[in-house]
């Protein structure tokens, strides 16, 4: 693991998140709020979290109606999609907001999840974007992965970030979109750029950003808003990799990359006119010099190690394989004291209770 040496005050602190979390915090289903395990750089910011879909309708009905943030209605809630290897849509975001979650708390963030597992009711889509507002985020951060096809799809691919098309007739809805949801939407298209994800190359997409009226998660939040496609579950590389756990630690780890660089102010401009394709091309022709991916930065002082990642792919298969949440948290202090960033570390330290055997309730 010569490329993420140790940092020794990383590791003090990594090991207390990977104690609590490992020991406590997933071993049950977490609560929808939770305070911070250490102090960091996002100490007293707050993210709401939503794992879009869920796992059932919980004894409620699915096609309610409810408002679209546009003056008509849309369903209530979905299940989501299913990937080509047969995972579901709603247990691919739960799980990457689980990684997404113990990273940003050992920032020292604050963080609230739309629902509290992913078995049971989670709201319908007006009432978590009323949750979201609620909350009083710094930002929400609406997780999802795209399906253009019932069987495979190779030809499809790549990441992109919904932006509502402005304005929109909530006045506040459309003040926190059209300048910090933009703002944030961008941070998190250029955190996946530097991650290596690529942006999606069908659907109208301009440089990872594609435009909706149809999307209540951004179109009623009156907080900033970040509504993500992670990929296609139609691809079959990318419906293997966001259903692995090496796969879901690289997303987590770019998303909270995304949401880190949004909250401290690192952002670019807003630019809230969203870019339009030209007729029947999916190239990024025309797109506004603001809208650009920012330069990418040799260093990073949030320790988001991506070049990292890759070592440790064999320590995420053995905790995966641990055959006990003692024998995980074993092997994370032990054989994971060769990794160097806080952020890295508290996903690690929360990989088993996430993929890994049946857990003790």
């Amino acid at each position: 693991m010569n490329a993420v040496r140790v940092r020794r005050g990383a590791v003090a602190a990594a090991s207390i998140v990977a104690t609590t979390v490992l020991g406590v915090g997933l071993v049950q289903a977490p609560s929808s709020e939770a305070a911070p395990l250490s102090a960091g750089g996002l100490s007293g910011k707050t993210v709401f979290l939503d794992p879009g879909h869920q796992g059932s309708a919980a004894g409620h009905d699915l096609g309610k109606q409810v408002a679209d943030g546009r003056g008509g209605t849309k369903d209530c809630q979905t299940t989501g999609a299913t990937s080509v290897d047969g995972k579901a849509e709603h247990t691919i975001n739960w799980e990457v907001s689980q990684l997404v979650k113990a990273a940003l708390e050992s920032k020292g963030a604050r963080v609230v999840m739309s629902r509290k597992d992913d078995t049971g009711w989670g709201g319908c889509v007006d009432e978590r974007a009323e949750a979201a507002s609620r909350s009083g985020a710094d930002v929400a951060v609406s997780l999802h992965a795209d399906s253009t096809s019932a069987g495979a799809d190779a030809g499809k691919s790549g990441f992109h970030m919904i932006v509502p098309t402005l304005p929109l007739p909530d006045r506040a809805a459309d003040a926190a979109q059209s300048d910090g949801g933009r703002k944030a939407s961008n941070a998190m298209r250029d955190a996946f750029t530097k991650a290596g994800f690529s942006p999606a190359n069908y659907a109208g997409v301009v440089n990872g950003i594609q435009t909706r009226s149809d999307i209540s998660a951004v179109n009623l939040t009156r907080v900033p808003a970040v509504f993500i496609e992670m990929g296609n579950l139609s691809n079959p590389a990318e419906s293997k990799s966001l259903g692995s756990p090496q796969g879901a630690t690289k997303y987590a780890m770019a998303i909270t990359d995304g949401i880190t660089s949004y909250v401290e102010g690192k952002s670019g401009p807003a630019n809230p006119t969203a870019p339009v394709p030209k007729p029947g091309d999916d190239s990024a022709d025309g797109v506004n010099p603001q809208d650009q991916p920012a330069p990418e930065s040799n260093s990073d002082p949030d320790g988001i190690d991506f070049a990292g990642l890759a070592s440790v792919g064999p320590l995420i298969d053995k905790l995966v394989a641990a055959k006990s949440l003692q024998d995980a948290q074993k092997i994370l202090m032990t054989e994971g004291q060769d990794v160097s960033a806080d952020v890295l570390k508290a996903i690690l330290s929360v990989v088993y209770a996430v993929f890994g055997g049946k857990l003790p309730v």
